[in-house]
């Protein structure tokens, strides 16, 4: 029987859960969950959904674990950890995304989901029959759903070629809140202009807008990742989801203005998660 925990219960050590996937290459996914976890200040589990040959040009192979093996590593931690917060990444089939909405449903802590469809090098991360389970089966389930530009095109049923802009980044917002969640974060990274700008939307919840200066660099993988994990990080700690959102986005911020500080692989380099702590001068 996993233990159930009140939102507002406070414990000594904030413990915050990654279900997703693994990047060999260390950028993104369950790596780079951790990391942020670790960064802002807490105790990360991990259940592994998927192991993927990876590195900073492209996934070179996807092996999804077997669902009874996801199921009971989501099992044994919370089973045995005081879990305040669980983000979700890499889910990759429609099977595995009703195991783990199956699995959380006496989970009572916060659910961040971060809708990972395609990685930095353009290859594929979710099936495409996988997303109607997405927005039937988990999507309502969580407190928190991140998407970014082509994500949400995908969920709201548009085509890729649609115009997508940051002067409708909270009408769209609110159509995701249609699916279900408590909350929405649109991130504006795909945009075009040279302002970044993000979204949070919730019921009964004044949209709150952040804006940061688009940063030059190749070195952005994993930030999707990053963020929602940062996220997650924050309200394990207590904050409110307006607070914990603006605190990751700083976070993130600085993390990609930092990623240059780091020589990682030739292509899209990982962003730098400890950029408050070490890096090359």
């Amino acid at each position: 029987m996993s233990r159930l925990l009140d939102k507002t219960t406070s414990k000594t050590t904030p413990i915050a859960l990654t279900i997703a996937g693994s990047d060999s290459g260390g950028g993104a996914g369950i790596q780079a969950d951790l990391k942020a976890f670790s960064a802002n200040g807490v105790f990360g589990a991990s259940v592994i959904t998927a192991v993927t040959a990876q590195n900073t040009q492209a996934v070179t192979a996807v092996h999804p674990i077997p669902i009874d093996v996801v199921t009971a590593q989501i099992t044994a931690v919370l089973d045995d950890l005081n879990v305040q917060a669980i983000k979700i990444g890499m889910l990759f089939s429609s099977d595995l995304v009703i195991a783990v909405a199956n699995a959380l449903k006496n989970f009572q802590g916060f659910v961040v989901l971060d809708p990972v469809m395609i990685a930095k090098s353009g290859d594929a991360l979710l099936q495409e029959e996988a997303v109607n389970a997405l927005k039937s089966d988990l999507i309502p389930r969580v407190d928190l759903l991140t998407p970014n530009y082509p994500e949400a095109k995908v969920l709201l049923g548009l085509s890729p070629h649609d115009a997508f802009d940051d002067s409708q980044l909270t009408s769209h917002a609110f159509d995701l809140l249609q699916l279900g969640a408590k909350h929405v974060l649109l991130k504006g990274g795909h945009g075009e202009s040279d302002t970044c700008t993000d979204v949070l939307v919730g019921t009964n919840f004044e949209p709150l807008i952040l804006h940061a200066r688009r940063i030059a660099t190749q070195n952005t993988h994993g930030t999707g990742c990053t963020y929602s994990s940062s996220i997650a990080a924050w309200l394990a700690k207590g904050a409110s989801i307006s607070q914990a959102v603006e605190q990751s986005h700083d976070y993130l911020h600085r993390a990609i203005e930092c990623a240059d500080q780091l020589k990682i692989g030739s292509g899209h380099g990982p962003v730098h998660h400890f950029h408050a702590m070490w890096g090359q001068k």
